[in-house]
């Protein structure tokens, strides 16, 4: 799975953005932490929901059913919107 073309990741330094641009068929804006950040940079390349989760668990200090409780909560919304390929 990867990010859908037409919807651009943006770091503001303490917020993750997720824009969608023109057809990208959602009309919002998704704002999120650095966890969100880190997790949509991981998606800029295909890659699995397991690998974001073991890439995070070497990023941030938290136990892993934490990290991929939160993996798995990102995932589902950004499908929800349309955002990811799979």
């Amino acid at each position: 799975m990867k990010l859908k073309k037409g919807f651009i990741p943006h770091e503001t330094g303490s917020e993750s953005l997720l824009i969608p641009a023109g057809g990208a068929g959602f009309s919002g804006l998704v704002k999120g932490n650095k966890t969100l950040g880190a997790i949509l940079d991981l998606l800029k390349e295909d890659t699995t929901e397991e690998k974001i989760v073991a890439a995070m668990k070497q990023r941030f200090d938290a136990p892993e059913d934490v990290i991929a409780a939160d993996v798995k909560k990102a995932l589902t919304e950004l499908q929800k919107i349309g955002a990811l390929d799979e």
